[in-house]
Order: structure tokens, then sequence, then C-alpha cells
């Protein structure tokens, strides 16, 4: 594992630790990703973080960038709207040669998708076992051996979940911006105030920036504004609630592939401004800071 931890009690700045109570990974200089603009994609469970990824990863590719995705969750479902499959994870193909990552090719663990983008599923460790950073440093690993980065403009993170262990934190040692994908609702604000606790600590020690968030499958945005205001970040797109969002799911599609509606339109509009003005560095970094449970719980409703 190309990785070493260093206690976060040590005094210098470039060893701080991630918080109280935690040890700080330290990425493998070597494991840099390299020129490629790198965005993570965060989010509760269920709230959209794929369809988001996957279609911003489509937008990126139709400005002509070169685009690759890394779904980091162990179900592996990132990518399947671009590839119409699910695709076997790194995890699964170094298990099939015992490990020897020198027997695979590219072909094994990289497949293209939609209108160019390549696709890549880390996977995860069996459920209760092993850790999530480990698996993604060996993808990026395994990406870095076959030279898969050199031809990349854009590398797009897909993150299941609250941030709950280093391990899932692990992308956004590699990302330039980190994107939060939440609902207008109590419960994926609360899990994106755990996130932007991760970026603050992970923005420390390396040169993650917290990029916004992405109002996703709501109406109205007030308590994600509400809650925006107080802890400093901006929001930077909104997608409102459509049924053809959801099916496109269900249709194994993208929804640039979708019969085009007008309010669907405006939907894949709204990705290509986001991915121009992502890929533009027009949209200022946020300075995030994270609330008490207490405050989310006392700011949050209906006066």
């Amino acid at each position: 594992m190309n990785i070493q931890t260093r206690p976060s009690s040590l005094k210098s700045p470039s060893c701080r630790g991630d918080g109280e109570g935690s040890v700080q990974v330290q990425l493998d200089p070597k494991l840099k990703i390299g020129t490629a603009k790198v965005f993570s994609i965060y989010g509760k469970g269920g709230i959209g973080k794929s369809t988001t990824s996957s279609n911003l990863s489509v937008a990126f590719s139709k400005l002509g960038k070169r685009v690759l995705q890394i779904g980091c969750d162990p179900k592996h479902d990132s990518t399947f709207t671009l590839t119409k499959r699910l695709v076997p994870t790194v995890i699964d193909v170094l298990e099939s040669v015992n490990f020897h990552a020198e027997e695979l090719r590219p072909e094994d663990f990289v497949f293209e998708g939609y209108n160019g983008v390549m696709c890549l599923e880390a996977g995860g460790p069996p459920a209760g076992t092993g850790c999530g950073g480990y698996v993604v440093g060996q993808t990026v690993k395994l990406l870095k051996e076959h030279h898969l980065l050199e031809d990349t403009d854009v590398v797009i993170f897909d993150v299941l979940g609250d941030v709950v262990c280093g391990g899932f934190a692990a992308p956004l040692q590699h990302s330039d911006r980190a994107l939060i994908v939440a609902a207008n609702d109590f419960d994926s604000i609360f899990a994106m105030n755990r996130i932007v606790a991760a970026i603050e600590a992970k923005s420390r020690n390396y040169g993650v920036r917290l990029g916004g968030v992405i109002a996703n499958r709501s109406r109205n945005t007030d308590q994600i504004d509400r809650y925006a205001e107080q802890a400093a970040l901006k929001r930077v797109a909104h997608f409102p609630d459509l049924d053809a969002i959801r099916k496109s799911r269900l249709k194994k599609s993208t929804l640039f592939e979708m019969n085009e509606t007008p309010e669907l339109k405006a939907v894949t509009d709204e990705y290509m401004r986001l991915a121009a003005e992502l890929w533009a560095g027009t949209i200022e970094p946020s300075p995030g800071k994270s609330l008490k449970d207490r405050e989310i719980f006392d700011l949050l409703g209906f006066d």
C-alpha cells in the first residue's frame, strides 16, 4: 500500500492531522493524478450523486474534454448509465489475478461509455472489512502504472454517502474541488454538513477546496440556501425533481440521450453551464464552515 500514516500530534504545518483524534493519511507523491482537473462528488446515499456525476461527465465530454469517471461505491453502479451495464471493479479484476497488477491490461478495468467517457468502478472491500481508502489508492496506482491519466483532461470521483471515516475521504486527497449533492431536506443537509467538515480537514494538508452545493431532486432550495449562508458555501447548480431524471436510471441512460422536452433541455443546459464554469475556473471555492449538530437542528425548518 503506497501511503504512510503520521500521528496528528506532529507540529509541522505540513504534517498536521485531519482533526482531533484523527490520524493523517499522507498521500504518496508518486500517486498524484497529474495535470487533469479532478472533481469529487459527495452526498447522502440515494440523493443522486451517480446521476449527477454521469451527466456532468457527459457535459465535460461535450465540451471536447477527455473524461474519466471513477465510481467509489461498493455497489459499483456509478457508471452504468454510461456503459449500459455493471462493469467489473478494480478489486474484482485484481482478485482474478491474485493481486498481480502487472498481469492486467487497461481494457480489463477501464471501459468506454457514452460520448467517449471512460469509466472505472473502484468497488470496495467486503462489508465490515477493509478500507475504502485503500481501494482508491490501488485504483490511482493502476491508472498511473498504465499511463491512463496522461491523456485525461477531467477526472470525476463519485463517492458514496456520509463521510464517516478517512477511507471515504481519500478521493479528496486527489481532488481540486469537492462538490456536494443535496436535496432540500434535513437528512441530506445534515449529511452535507459532515462532508463539509471532512473537506475542511483535508484542505489543511491538500489542495482540495469546496466547490459548492448542487441542489438535486428539489423543487425549492430554501433550506439548502439557509444552511449554505450559515456554512459559507454557494449553491452552484439546481436540478429539479423531474420524473424524466428518475426514468433515466431505469432506462440505463444519461439525460443527454433521453427524448428532449423543454424541461429536460433546461436540465442538460444546466449541466453544460456547470461543466463550462468548472473547467474555466470561474466558480470560486467556498470557504465552508461546518456547523454543530444542534445548530443545524435549530436552523432548518419552517418558521
